[in-house]
């Protein structure tokens, strides 16, 4: 398996699945059509944001989206992971896992001291987020 850059094909495909994977990362509250999507990413990638994803015999298996984001109190530059996803094949693999790595690496070494993310209460990905170090900073509750 390899981490790198996608090319121009494997970007549309991760455009193609990004409404399953938004989908399933908010646990089903949500199911983006493709303009949606279009509009959350495009002006991410504009900012330079970018993917990283895994492949093997050049099959997408799962992707990260990093960039820089700022603290909305303090206005200090912090690196973002926007996106993880792993396709439903290739789950258990610890996929998620080196797909992390490597993103906090990158993003470390463009001179982020911190790095955030934001993920729903119930996604089981948490328990990946706390075994790498992240802790709860704020929480965002809701009434309906």
């Amino acid at each position: 398996m390899e981490i790198r850059k996608p090319s121009e094909n494997e970007l549309e495909e991760i455009m193609r699945l990004s409404p399953q994977a938004l989908f399933e990362g908010t646990l089903g509250s949500f199911m983006p059509t493709d303009e949606k999507i279009s509009q959350i990413v495009q002006p991410l990638l504009q900012k330079g944001c970018y993917y990283l994803i895994a492949s093997e015999e050049d099959q997408l298996m799962g992707w990260i989206l990093l960039g820089k984001s700022k603290d909305h109190f303090t206005e200090e530059a912090i690196g973002f992971i926007y996106e993880l996803y792993v396709k439903q094949e290739f789950r258990g693999k610890g996929i998620s896992k080196q797909l992390m790595n490597r993103g906090i690496d990158s993003l470390k070494k463009e001179g982020n001291r911190e790095i955030r993310l934001n993920v729903f209460s119930e996604n089981h990905a948490i328990e990946l987020y706390k075994k790498m170090g992240f802790s709860v900073r704020n929480l965002t509750m809701s009434l309906a």
